[in-house]
Order: C-alpha cells, then sequence, then structure tokens
C-alpha cells in the first residue's frame, strides 16, 4: 500500500489528484488489475468527475455547501458535522481498473480528493492489486 499526502488550501475544496494516483499506479508495476482508494479520514472524501474544466469542481463544493450548510442544527459539538454529513455523501473510497500500467478513466476524468474541514494535511491510501 502507498500513502499519498495531500495538502488543501480551503474549508471545502475539490483537490485533483489523478496525477499523483497515476504515479503510484506506475510504481506498483502492475500492468493489469485494480487501483483501490480509500481515505482514512471522516471529513474528508474521494471522488471521479470531470477534471477538464475546473469551475466543475468549484460548482460541486458550492453546491455542497449549498446543500449542508456550516450552521446547523447539529448536534455534534465540534463545529464540523456539516463535515462528516457531506463525507457521508461522497464516500470514503473508489475503485478504478488498470490496464496498461494505466488508470482507466474516461476521456474527461479525473481523482478528486474533497476537503471538508479544511485546511489540513491529508493522506489518500492506495493499493494496486493485478488480476
Amino acid at each position: 500500500m502507498q500513502i499519498l499526502s495531500v495538502k488543501t488550501d480551503r474549508r471545502t475544496q475539490l483537490v485533483d489528484i489523478t496525477a499523483q494516483v497515476q504515479k503510484a499506479v506506475a510504481s506498483s508495476g502492475v500492468t493489469a488489475g485494480v487501483c483501490y482508494l480509500y481515505v482514512p479520514h471522516t471529513t474528508a472524501a474521494i471522488t471521479i468527475n470531470e477534471c477538464a474544466d475546473p469551475d466543475v469542481a468549484r460548482d460541486v463544493e458550492g453546491a455542497l455547501d449549498r446543500l449542508i450548510p456550516l450552521a446547523g442544527p447539529y448536534r455534534h459539538s465540534e463545529g464540523n458535522s456539516d463535515s462528516h454529513v457531506k463525507a457521508v455523501l461522497v464516500g470514503a473510497s473508489q475503485i478504478i481498473h488498470v490496464e496498461g500500467g494505466k488508470l482507466v478513466l474516461g476521456r474527461w476524468q479525473g481523482v478528486f480528493f474533497c476537503e471538508f474541514d479544511g485546511p489540513r494535511d491529508r493522506r489518500l491510501q492506495v493499493r494496486v492489486v493485478a488480476c
């Protein structure tokens, strides 16, 4: 398993980490298999979406902030309940096929680390398994 570091700058932020994940796949030596991505944080997540236009990520950030606002009513007293809810909705893991030593993504797709309680230094677990 490899651990990737992700540094975020904003409370809610989608960070394109496609190149970092692809580098991890290449260094694994696996040419055909599966890449498992897992976020070991309760206020962060991982998703796949369009990466060609950075406005898409900003639109997703804004939509999630409007749907799940910072101010409650929430029972959790640490002030980051919205972050937990966003992480639950987006999810802590993704699976991507690997062929020819490369991630199998659609033409416009990229891998995004989703920060909901930043800015922070985060980790992403990457496991590449041959099939």
